[in-house]
């Protein structure tokens, strides 16, 4: 637990230190507040059995009892497998952990790390089909995703082991060869040629994958693009909160991609499921996307972008947010 923490809490300080956006007392972004903050107090509990000073007021419980739920959320963290990586993970998790204890207290506690009360909560109602639907070409399971690896609020590029029976068959006969190359030459110690090697690999939609066990799996690469829905551009208003939130479902999962085909782009175009949750639907009910009708015109798309206009959720609490298919036309015309 120990190792965990640490290395959490280098990660949060951080992240804290370089983004310029607050929230709460801890001045860290929406999209760690959950995997920072916490992290960083419950890493400091361990070692001082000391609760943040600043707690009391948001609470009325004497500080005997808040450093019972430090040591209840410190067992709670130990267990979590993976741990909360984002607001609304921590935040059930306090919930969960906390039940027993008075309502007000555990409000206040989430109000201190900013973390999202239980009304705020996005449920999702789509699982995973029992059978693939129409349309669907191909269906594959990602290695963890790079948090790195999310490029705006409905593209992510993922990673797939050529273990897997469907790319087992079609890797390229020189990538197979660099890959044993890269292999002999990492084993004799000659790093510049593994390197080499490797950078052959990349070039050719590989990669070489460190896995937390150790191991190393080669793995192609995918672009994907989600299908049915369209994210505010990164240089439109709302466009960092879109990337941060596909960035908060997906970092350090694995995905598994119903593909449908190809864009123009060569992204692979696909409804994508992480740990249950049918990611198209989250990024609508929470207001981080449209509804793409020119491409889709699936009846609970266009319900879910409803709910969150309703609701003026993410880029719906602007009067009038302007869609990203006509900020690329306007684009497209400038130049």
């Amino acid at each position: 637990m120990g190792n965990v923490l640490r290395s959490l809490y280098r990660q949060s300080e951080h992240s804290a230190e370089g983004d310029s956006g607050s929230i709460g007392p801890h001045g860290v972004s929406a999209s760690t507040v959950g995997v920072s903050a916490l992290d960083r107090d419950l890493f400091n509990f361990e070692i001082t059995s000391q609760v943040p000073a600043g707690l009391s007021s948001h609470v009325v419980a004497s500080r005997k009892a808040q450093a019972n739920w430090y040591g209840k959320l410190l067992e709670a963290w130990k267990e979590a497998k993976p741990p909360p990586r984002t607001p609304e993970e921590a935040s059930r998790l306090i919930i969960n952990t906390l039940k027993w204890h008075q309502k007000a207290d555990v409000e206040g506690l989430l109000a201190f790390y900013g973390l999202p009360l239980p009304h705020a909560f996005v449920e999702t109602s789509v699982e995973f089909p029992a059978s693939l639907p129409h349309g669907v070409q191909f269906q594959f399971q990602t290695l963890p995703v790079d948090p790195k690896a999310v490029a705006d609020g409905d593209t992510i590029s993922v990673y797939v082991s050529t273990a897997d029976p469907r790319e087992s068959c079609s890797v390229p006969r020189d990538v197979q060869i660099a890959a044993v190359e890269r292999s002999d030459a990492r084993a004799v110690r000659d790093y510049a040629r593994a390197d080499a090697l490797h950078q052959t690999i990349i070039n050719s939609g590989y990669r070489v994958i460190h896995l937390q066990n150790g191991e190393e799996v080669l793995a192609r690469k995918y672009r994907i693009r989600l299908r049915g829905i369209d994210a505010p551009e990164g240089l439109m208003p709302h466009g960092k909160e879109a990337t941060e939130e596909l960035r908060s479902i997906v970092q350090g999962k694995m995905l598994t991609v119903l593909a449908y085909g190809q864009d123009q782009y060569g992204r692979c175009v696909g409804d994508v499921y992480c740990n249950g949750i049918f990611v198209q639907e989250m990024m609508l009910k929470k207001g981080m996307a449209w509804h793409y009708v020119a491409y889709d015109q699936r009846a609970e798309f266009a319900k879910w972008e409803k709910e969150a206009r309703a609701k003026r959720l993410g880029l719906w609490a602007s009067r009038n947010p302007k869609e990203p298919w006509e900020w690329r036309k306007n684009k497209r015309d400038a130049t």
